[in-house]
């Protein structure tokens, strides 16, 4: 099974700094998305994350708002997402 993480090494922002950065592609959005952990918690896979909290991109932007849960490898997407995926969950991408 290949990773759908991408481990983008300590963040160094005021808001998380000296945090670990975990990406996923995102396949409504197009974009890449980060955990910063321990900031949220997570179950250890690079194969099946579960994250939590939710993860919410561009909160403010309606038109581009990506809201989300990642459980058991799968994206479970937020009705007030923007994009076509609204609504949906989906398996993770593997991470390339």
């Amino acid at each position: 099974m290949a990773a759908k993480l991408h481990y983008a090494g300590i963040s160094h922002t005021s808001r998380s700094g000296g945090q670990q950065l975990y990406m996923f592609h995102c396949p409504g959005c197009g974009c890449a998305h980060g955990f910063h952990v321990p900031r949220w918690d997570w179950n250890g896979s690079l194969d099946a994350p579960t994250f939590s909290p939710s993860l919410l991109c561009n909160a403010q932007a309606m038109l581009s708002r990506c809201h989300s849960f990642v459980r058991d490898g799968n994206i479970q997407f937020l009705s007030d997402c923007w994009h076509v995926l609204a609504g949906q969950t989906v398996p993770l991408p593997d991470w390339e």
